[in-house]
């Protein structure tokens, strides 16, 4: 597939309902896995210490660093909990439009 017929199809994917949300959830969860991965190898920890750790399976923890999850609040505590840190979730308004 020619890269212009993959940019046709990626936006007329893109057009369709629900799809720039699904887009959106699967973005944050790849950088909440990120995240994760990233603070778990600055401990030098495997994943297998991390899923001991919260109390989750190591495919669990593999799943959730590769973004391939939807998490739950209580996932990302234990987490945090696991890697002592905080979740922080917030809403910010959006700048009013012009």
């Amino acid at each position: 597939m020619s890269e212009e017929n993959w940019r046709q199809l990626r936006d007329r994917r893109m057009a369709e309902p629900g799809a720039a949300e699904a887009y959106e959830a699967a973005r944050l969860a790849y950088e909440l896995g990120r995240s994760v991965r990233v603070m778990r190898e600055e401990r030098g920890w495997t994943q297998n210490d991390l899923a001991r750790e919260a109390g989750m399976t190591q495919s669990a923890v593999a799943r959730f660093e590769a973004g391939g999850t939807i998490p739950t609040l209580p996932v990302l505590e234990r987490l945090a909990h696991a890697l002592d840190a905080d979740v922080e979730v917030r809403l910010t308004p959006r700048a009013p439009a012009a």
